[in-house]
């Protein structure tokens, strides 16, 4: 049913999503699609790059040759699993697909990088009905776009209301709200895209009440009461009770941490006070499994789009948190997520430079001793998505670039350029 929504005429086909290896288990959702983005715009190789930065003759090398890699484990493992989710959809098989949601998510499933597994096969499983229903929105045609949620509905009615199914449902109701709504400060958004953001989180929040997170031990339906925050008239005093229940739910997966991190800014539902409340409280519940590292985790995307986050941060805690997940989380992904941003993307100036001094210093131990390959794709994102419309390619050469340069500056034993103050630029 929803592949009528299918666009191209090239047929789908199955992809096969290799085993993956346990690993130590670890982004509530993304903003609107930007798998699908990903899906439609490249075709990622999968052999490695022949691309090595040689620095073999530069003194106080401590590694001479780190290979960069055109695809990752983790981006082929993220692509398969979204195109898995979008090739049952097409073939109406909902049945099969709610039950590998579900089992992915009661499973705790995550790709090495701690995404969870059933984000992005219900990411790819609603990725046509979203692009159609996003097209709708760009003409201003609130019934198509309805018409589109409503045949999702018909499949879920189909399905015994499967709970994996209305993940999908649901969240393909927040990204067409968000689609609405856009980007822009509330006071500019036309009154009736407002109404249709509210109306879409209602149908969302109406799906997701018939579901207890906790009896069906499901993260994932948490994960959507928290996307939920933005509609409600007051989401100060239901976040951090929200977020708990979440992170309860799923203390070993980071993205959740991430999220009420970003949530607790002020320009979200909280404060810097709170923010700070919340790093150390999470910390402290997820001590077994994280060490200090719950406190780092919650901290890193407010740092990352804020930052006067940075007042109250307690650097000696949020570098003992790098060390405490590189520990315990060991992939080549978190290895460039925290290289790129302690090496290219922190900002020299700003509240507490002391801070930034201890953080940007974490750069030369994390490519000392973590660092084996690189990502560009990780450090092109790194410093934000201002430059999202760059092809694949120019993203790959862009993040080529930073990391070359970022561990030039290592090998030659200078500080980054992130260190405040840095004489040696």
């Amino acid at each position: 049913m929803i592949s009528r929504y299918i666009l191209g005429n090239s047929p789908a086909r199955p992809a096969t999503v290799p085993d993956k290896p346990k690993a130590c288990q670890m982004p509530v959702l993304d903003n609107l699609t930007t798998l699908i983005r990903k899906a439609r715009s490249a075709s990622y190789p999968g052999a490695l790059s022949t691309s090595v930065l040689h620095i073999e003759a530069m003194p106080l090398v401590p590694k001479p040759d780190i290979p960069f890699l055109k695809t990752s484990e983790e981006e082929d493992l993220h692509d398969a699993l979204f195109e898995a989710g979008l090739y049952l959809a097409r073939q109406d098989a909902w049945g099969t697909l709610g039950d590998r949601i579900r089992t992915a998510d009661v499973n705790r499933a995550t790709t090495p990088g701690g995404v969870p597994e059933a984000d992005i096969l219900a990411e790819g499983a609603r990725a046509d009905a979203v692009t159609a229903a996003t097209r709708a929105v760009s003409l201003g045609d609130e019934l198509g776009a309805v018409s589109i949620t409503n045949d999702m509905q018909l499949v879920l009615d189909e399905t015994n209301f499967d709970h994996g199914v209305a993940y999908v449902v649901a969240t393909a109701h927040i990204d067409i709200g968000w689609a609405w709504r856009g980007e822009g400060w509330r006071q500019d958004i036309p009154a009736a895209h407002r109404a249709a953001f509210f109306r879409h989180f209602k149908s969302a929040g109406a799906l997701i009440d018939r579901y207890d997170a906790f009896e069906l031990d499901s993260p994932m339906l948490a994960a959507v009461r928290c996307a939920l925050l933005s509609s409600e008239t007051r989401p100060r005093i239901r976040a951090s009770d929200d977020y708990e229940d979440l992170i309860d739910l799923a203390p070993g997966i980071a993205k959740y941490m991430r999220a009420l991190g970003n949530h607790m800014l002020p320009r979200w539902f909280g404060s810097y006070e709170r923010l700070d409340h919340e790093a150390r409280r999470t910390m402290e519940r997820t001590a077994d499994i994280w060490g200090a590292g719950g406190y780092t985790w919650t901290y890193l995307d407010a740092l990352s789009v804020d930052d006067d986050a940075f007042a109250l941060l307690d650097a000696e805690l949020f570098c003992s948190g790098l060390r405490d997940i590189l520990t315990r989380q060991s992939d080549q992904h978190t290895a460039n997520v925290f290289a790129a941003y302690t090496g290219t993307a922190l900002i020299t100036n700003g509240v507490n430079l002391d801070a930034r001094k201890q953080i940007a210093a974490c750069f030369d131990w994390i490519v000392t001793d973590h660092l084996t390959e690189v990502h560009p794709r990780v450090w092109y994102a790194a410093k934000g998505v201002w430059a999202s419309r760059l092809d694949d390619q120019d993203r790959l050469a862009k993040g080529r670039q930073r990391a070359s340069a970022a561990l030039t500056r290592h090998a030659r034993g200078l500080a980054p350029l992130t260190a405040p103050l840095a004489d040696d630029a």
